[in-house]
């Protein structure tokens, strides 16, 4: 992947932030995505690329703009494909809760796993981690290989778990092996993401949330040399590739290679990173992108200044 093109995509986080952030708190979950879901579009097909979108908004019978297969993008050179969501954490954007984000990753043909849109059981730690954590295990088995990774006791650990009613039992673990808990609404790739980043104050994401997601996250996290593990879990009307029933998949099963560009834009506030912030003509945004290829890692603010 070229640096520049890395560079470039930030550009499309941040015109999905910038446009949904302004519906921030309003309540409206459909208009705040499908703005999101519109800018996003329209600056990926100014994109000097020749993508495929392997990881959309939906499928084409459920969106019209940035569904799975879609081909975007105004270049014939080079060919990528590309796993995105213009507003990760809807509900938190119309809630005006934290750690809203809009992502977009970035590989080479083949890089992303063709998940279909289930759940997925996971679990994500940051490069001091990597390797010692095992879906196989239980929480505490997990929880005990990871303080001896970090070297620390279980209690200095903080777990982040969404806040489902199908978590209660995975909750209860957690808490019995005296780790601590931060239960979020929303927003599984920030707190993923957080957990490669220092000074987040996250350490581990357990549980099980959007497949989709998954992917996402661990294109991040191959950039942080971080890890993660899903599997994915059988729903109501939903059917898992034979293959892949109860498989264990790796970080290098969600995506493979190690060329891979990734951006986020932050929405709201978050671990992670700061939302948007509006001032008189025009936006201030806060950016992290990175590369795989070239193992750089930059936040970037940015001054938009907008139209009146």
């Amino acid at each position: 992947m070229e640096q520049d093109l890395a560079l470039e995509s930030v550009r499309v986080t941040e015109a999905a932030a910038l446009a949904c952030a302004r519906l921030m708190g309003q309540g409206d979950e459909h208009l705040a995505y499908y703005s999101a879901v519109e800018a996003m579009s329209k600056a990926l097909k100014n994109l000097p690329i020749k993508g495929t979108i392997a990881i959309g908004a939906g499928e084409p019978e459920d969106s019209p703009q940035l569904y799975g297969g879609e081909q975007i993008g105004s270049g014939d050179f080079p060919e990528v494909e590309i796993a995105l969501n213009p507003l990760e954490g809807t509900t938190i954007c119309a809630t005006g809760g934290p750690n809203s984000i809009s992502v977009v990753a970035i590989g080479k043909k083949g890089s992303f796993f063709p998940c279909p849109d289930v759940y997925m059981e996971k679990i994500a730690v940051g490069p001091k981690a990597r390797g010692v954590i095992d879906l196989n295990l239980s929480p505490a088995e997990n929880l005990k290989n990871i303080a001896d990774a970090l070297g620390c006791y279980i209690e200095d650990l903080t777990v982040v778990i969404l806040n489902r009613p199908r978590h209660q039992e995975l909750i209860q673990q957690v808490r019995g092996a005296g780790a601590r808990i931060k239960l979020i609404g929303d927003g599984d790739v920030s707190a993923a993401i957080a957990t490669a980043l220092k000074g987040s104050g996250v350490d581990i994401l357990m549980g099980i949330g959007g497949a989709k997601q998954g992917v996402l996250a661990a294109a991040a996290l191959k950039c942080l040399k971080g890890d993660i593990q899903g599997r994915l879990c059988p729903q109501p009307g939903s059917d898992i590739p034979g293959p892949y029933l109860d498989k264990v998949l790796t970080i290098d099963d969600l995506v493979k290679g190690e060329n891979i560009s990734f951006a986020a834009t932050g929405i709201t506030d978050g671990d992670m990173l700061k939302g948007v912030r509006f001032f008189s003509g025009g936006a201030h945004t806060y950016s992290l992108v990175m590369s795989s290829q070239y193992r750089t890692i930059r936040f970037i603010e940015t001054d938009h200044y907008l139209p009146y």
